[in-house]
Parts: C-alpha cells; structure tokens; sequence
C-alpha cells in the first residue's frame, strides 16, 4: 500500500484553493436577483374623475379613477414596485381652477388630488411646468397635503445678496426600501429619485416667478446631482423629468431634455412625460438610440404614459448583486391603456375609492362650470380651426380686442389699431378624436368658457410694428404642410408635428397663405428658409400693410413672455399687463354682449380674415372628428373624403 505525502507547499496550495472555493460558495450563496416594477403616472391635469368637465358627461377614455384599476392589477402582479407621477397634476380642467380660484385652498387643507393619491401610496413626485400656473404660494400650499416626498433639482430661489443660490424644493430624494430576491430574502435597497422641469417656466410663469426663483439646465443640474446620489449610497438612480424627447440635438436650456439625460451616467431608468405623448409607441420609430421593443432611450429604460390617466407608465428591472453592487441586468418598459382605441372599449372600470374621496369637490365644480354666462345663436365648435377661420378662436378674439380697446383709452397707446392673436386649443391630434370645441346653440355657461380657453393664461397686449406681426403670422404657418403644386393630386394639409395651441391667427387684419412655399420658421421658431413668404397681401382695412406701421397685439402673458419662441416676441414689448385672465377677459365680454343685444344672444360667426390660397390641381387634405360632418353646411369649402370609423374622418379644403 502506498501512502502519499503531500510536501507543505502542496498542502498550502490546496488550502488555499478551499478557501476559494469556500469563498466563491458564499458569494454565489449570497447573490440574489431582484425584479422590480417601476409605475409612472403623469400630466394628470386634475383628470381625477373619468368626467368631462367641457362637455358635462362621464367619459372611458381618460381619467385617474381608471387608471387605479391598472396600477392595483400591475401591484398584484410583482412582488416588488414603486409608483411615481411626473407633474402638471395641480391644474388643467375646472376641478382645479375651482380649488384654485373660485374656492381656494386654505391652509391645513388637503388639496383634492393628494386626498387620492396619498391614499394610493406613492413613492415620490415631480414637479410640472403647469404646477407653476396658480403662484409659488398656491403651489407650496398645496404640496403640504402630499404624504410622500416632492422632488426638484434644477429650480432655485433667486438671493439677489451674492449668497450661494438655494434649492426651492427638495433637489433628490434617497428612498430605503425592501425588496424580495427570487429565493423570497429580504434585502434593502438604497433608491435615489430625481426630478426636473423645463427651464421656460420663467418664461410661461414670468409673472409669478420673475425675480423669485430662477431655473437651472436640466442636463447640467443631473451632471452635478446624480455622482452625488451615488456617492450617498443610492444604488438605483430614477430621473423624473418633466420634459419631452426630441428627435435631433438637444441645446443647453431645452424644454426637451430627456435625450441627453439618458447619456448621464448613472441614471437607471427614466420616467418622463410633458408632451401628452406615449413612448414607447410606433411615434417614437425614426428617434435615435431608441429600442421600441425594450423600450429603451440610449439603453437605459424610459416611458411616458399618455396624458390625463390614460395609461399607466410600467418599466420592469432585474437587478442582480453578483459583482458586489446592485446592477440592472435587464429591463422592459411599456405603457398599459385604459382604453382601447381599435375596440374603442375602457379597458378597465374606475376605482370607486376617487369618487368617494372628492365627490364633494366634483359636485361643487359642476355647480360652477353650468352657471350661465350668457347664450349664443349658433353652435361654437373648433372641428375646422386649422384650415379655416374659426367661431371658437373668433369669439377669443373679439373679448381680447374689446377688452384691450378700453384699457388703451386715454394713454399714448390709443392711436394705434387694436388687433388679437388667439389660439385653438381643442383640435384633437395626440388628444383624441374627442378633444374638440362643440357647444350647441343655446345657454353658454361657465364650462363652455373653460372649454373655449382651457389655460389660465392672464391677458397681455404688445406693441408691435407691422413686420412683426408678419412674422408672426409666418411662425404660426408652420401648421402646415408645404405643398407641391405638381405632387399628388392629394396632399395632407396639416404639419403633425406643430402644436395647434402655438397656431395663432391674428385678428383685426386679413391675410392668405401660400403653402407652396416652405415654411419660414421651424416649430421651434428658428429661421430655416429666410426667402420663404408664406403669409400673402397682409392688410389693414383693405390696405397693404407697412413694416413700420404700429399696432396693439392682444395676447397671452405665455406668448408675450416669450412661449413658443416666436420671433420678435419677448417681455420688452409688452404695454398692457392685465391681472384678468384671459378666460375671465372671455366671461366679461359675454355677459355685455347677452345684454347689449337686442336679443339677448351672443353670435360668433368667424369674420373669414384669413384662407389657404388655393393650389390649381390639388386637393388639400386633413383630419377631423367624423362628428364635425353634422356641421359641413356651415362650410362649402370642406369636402368630406372619407369617414375612418375610428372617431376620425378625412376632408378635402375645396378649392
């Protein structure tokens, strides 16, 4: 029998091998993979209730109350979850106005929406631009009533005594939370939440915000913030930026960040919002570094949920803690409907916990929104607003101008012509088929006021020369599409691309356009074809206007402060700032009308001041709600081609 000796160098090497062994062992015993669901709500807009505030009747299509069947159906699902909201929920329907203005919240109440939303156990916050809209005092009121932490990074107040700038609002939050492995072990994890708002606020907010706060990029801040959220220990890092994504560069000041935030290392996943639109989606296919499938902006997982509750926002992590640290290993980001659009069918039922936690609010807004204002001879509806001068738009216009006209009198302003830009807000698109202007002749009441201007903008005038306001026409006809009069016989009209609300037509003033020239001004309002001259025989009473020629230009405080970016329009030219807002400016000019007329009512048939010239052998064509057909005999110059059966139909502008 042999006996074999190892030599002491051979029995230290295979000591040290178990001891390897041993310690590989442990670690391979103590790794774990966590999964992880991430939801995101955003741009609510105090869409509470699954109820149409404009038109005064329940609605499936949109609604939180809705959207807390999925979030509890997608909890069930998972062991392991978060819930986040990106922003604008403060304001954006009657509901809101009515907590802000008409009854407003007092101190030590809990606003409306956190009355839901606590009781939904959300994780953390992101402050909107819209949440600006009612004052800093009304908004960190409210904020008080919110049970989970409100993030801001990028705003600051403004200490005008050289002293280091101070945040706001929180900047980050650094979440501890336990979560289950595969195995059913408990580990707890380190979540770092990060929020911010598009720099324009000062801006759309100038007369709330101007010389109290002032706003930091939004790419820059994350740079500074995010190595520091590691630093402290965050081992996942979320960035809520209530911001869009942009298909091509990104400057520095973007509303629109949320591409370049995806390349800040160290951010995990990301939840945006802002645009009311929904990636990932087929929208999003030509955008670079996106996975749609994934649902990944530069590999890192993102969603934005729609608008208004009408989808939920799920991003799913693996997170795995072989190497030592917690990584994500793999990711998957979709958005759930409430609706679906092909059936058009609710999806889901609304949770009967929203109506009663704020039925009380609800029946007082509806007691507001149908006090009558005044009534109308014909019906008021926006179905047309794009390729036609427009009631709904018209009736803005006269308030705006009439109002103006009175505050001029007795200044130096007084000589010059009053005209009024005014935008359609409700032209269905992004929104859905149902988001249009439609009041039936007959009693205008608050609602239909709201619906007719659905911001709480504050009424404006500027002093412009007459090249200014050709200008301005021509960054508004960046609506349309270009057309080639030896292209198709059938070409679409309407730029997709451009937002209706920066579609300003300015009253008091007559004008065409030529769409065979390209547009002068991209929608961001940068000049792309300096020789394009869209806007044809603009004119003042029946003569050619010259561009040193003054006028009054009734407005918004977001367009004379500089939203949008239209060309020459800033805060310096600005002669009238009016305390009323716009919709108030619109109550006012309804409740004289009804009375100075001899009937009693109120008729705001457009004046025509404005058409698309013609293109000899091509028809123009655009989509509408297939309910506008009701109204074609109010228009001889649209054709109906084609009802679509989903909500839309496709007309022709008849030469």
């Amino acid at each position: 029998m042999k006996v074999c000796c190892l030599s002491g160098a051979a029995q230290g090497l295979r000591l040290w091998s178990l001891a390897c062994s041993l310690v590989v062992l442990g670690a391979a015993a103590q790794a774990a993979e966590v999964r992880l669901r991430i939801m995101e709500t955003t741009d609510l807009h105090m869409n509470l209730l699954s109820y149409d505030y404009y038109q005064d009747k329940p609605t499936d299509q949109y609604g939180l109350a809705r959207t807390v069947s999925l979030i509890k159906a997608a909890r069930a699902e998972v062991p392991n979850s978060l819930l986040f909201d990106n922003g604008d929920l403060l304001q954006g329907n009657p509901m809101g106005d009515y907590v802000a203005k008409v009854k407003p919240l007092k101190d030590g109440e809990t606003h409306p929406a956190y009355r839901v939303m606590n009781q939904l156990g959300y994780d953390a916050a992101n402050i909107g631009n819209h949440e600006f809209n009612f004052g800093l005092e009304f908004l960190q009121r409210s904020l008080k009533g919110a049970n989970f932490p409100y993030v801001n990074s990028n705003v600051y107040w403004q200490d005008k005594t050289g002293a280091e700038a101070k945040h706001a609002f929180t900047p980050y939050v650094l979440l501890d939370r336990n979560f289950v492995d595969q195995q059913g072990r408990s580990h707890t994890l380190k979540v770092g939440v990060i929020g911010f708002v598009p720099p324009q606020i000062m801006q759309w907010d100038k007369g709330h915000l101007d010389g109290k706060v002032l706003v930091h990029d939004v790419i820059t801040t994350a740079r500074k913030y995010v190595p520091l959220m590691r630093a402290q220990g965050a081992q996942l890092v979320i960035a809520i930026p209530h911001a869009g994504f942009e298909k091509g560069p990104v400057a520095q000041f973007s509303e629109n960040a949320v591409g370049p935030l995806t390349e800040v290392e160290g951010v995990d996943a990301v939840l945006f919002g802002h645009a009311h639109a929904e990636f990932p989606s087929k929208a999003f296919a030509e955008h670079p570094k996106v996975n749609l499938k994934r649902g990944t902006i530069n590999g890192v997982p993102a969603v934005m949920p729609g608008r208004w509750g009408d989808h939920l926002g799920v991003i799913d992590l693996t997170l795995d803690n072989t190497s030592g640290s917690w990584k994500v290993v793999d990711s998957k980001a979709s958005i759930r409907p409430i609706y679906d659009r092909t059936s058009r069918k609710p999806v889901v039922t609304a949770d009967a916990m929203v109506e009663q936690t704020v039925g009380d609010v609800h029946a007082a807004t509806l007691a507001y929104v149908r006090d009558k204002v005044a009534f109308t001879s014909v019906p008021i509806y926006s179905y047309f607003a794009l390729v036609g001068d427009d009631p709904s738009v018209q009736i803005v216009s006269n308030a705006q101008i009439a109002y103006v006209r009175r505050a001029m009198q007795g200044t130096d302003y007084e000589k010059y012509p009053v005209l009024s830009a005014a935008a359609p807000f409700k032209t269905g698109g992004r929104q859905g088929w149902d988001y249009y202007t439609d009041i039936p002749a007959g009693p205008l009441a608050i609602k239909h006021v709201a619906d007719l201007y659905v911001y709480p903008n504050t009424l404006k005038a500027m002093l412009l020369t007459g090249a200014d306001v050709k200008e301005w026409i021509e960054m508004s006809a960046g609506q349309f599409n270009q057309i080639n009069p030896q292209g198709a016989v059938q070409q679409p009209v309407l730029n997709e691309v451009f937002r209706s609300f920066n579609f300003d037509t300015l009253d008091g003033v007559t004008y065409e356009f030529d769409l065979t020239q390209p547009a002068r001004y991209d929608p961001n309002g940068k000049l792309v074809a300096p020789a394009a001259h869209r806007v044809k025989n603009l004119s003042y009473q029946g003569q050619a206007i010259q561009p040193d020629a003054k006028f009054i230009v009734a407005t918004n405080n977001y367009r004379a402060f500089g939203g949008g970016n239209f060309p020459g329009l800033d805060a310096s030219k600005v002669v009238l700032e009016a305390p009323e807002e716009n919709r108030q400016v619109l109550i006012e000019y309804l409740r004289m009308s009804d009375m100075l007329t001899a009937n009693k009512q109120v008729n705001p048939t457009a004046d025509g001041n404005w058409r698309i010239t013609p293109v000899p052998g091509v028809r123009m064509t655009f989509l509408s709600a297939a309910a506008a057909q009701r109204y074609l005999p109010n228009h001889p110059k649209v054709r109906l081609i084609k009802d679509n059966g989903d909500g839309s139909a496709l007309f022709e502008i008849a030469p």
